[in-house]
């Protein structure tokens, strides 16, 4: 499988205050993906796969079929974007992984996903 500079992946992370309880250990945040296609051919998501890290350090790997329950078809010169959300048991986390992808020529194909961070923004100062 292949790494691919053709595809750029941005992410935005969002502390959700009204969905955590931080008395309980619950912290949720939404995070926005925007996913470019550089190159010259259409893409397909196939998968995913994070790496979800709290901040005592515990690490929990999600892995799956497409995003949101889609594999999308970026077109060349377009983007997909799509909102998610992660709940942790601490403030601060972060989070990374890699989408698996195909190109119209049938090439399998592993995106990076920068690792970013998931802050409860009073709790970064």
């Amino acid at each position: 499988m292949l790494n691919s500079p053709r595809v750029c992946v941005q992410v935005q992370s969002v502390y959700i205050e009204a969905q955590s309880s931080p008395e309980q250990e619950r912290f949720v945040f939404s995070y926005t993906v925007t996913i470019r296609n550089l190159g010259r051919t259409a893409v397909q998501l196939l998968g995913r796969y994070w790496l979800i890290t709290n901040g005592h350090g515990r690490e929990t790997q999600v892995q799956g079929e497409g995003v949101i329950g889609i594999q999308p078809l970026i077109e060349p010169g377009s983007e997909h974007q799509y909102t998610s959300g992660v709940i942790l048991e601490t403030p601060l986390g972060t989070m990374e992984g890699h989408y698996e992808m195909i190109d119209a020529q049938g090439n399998d194909f592993r995106v990076a996903i920068p690792v970013f961070r998931l802050a409860v923004s009073t709790f970064i100062h």
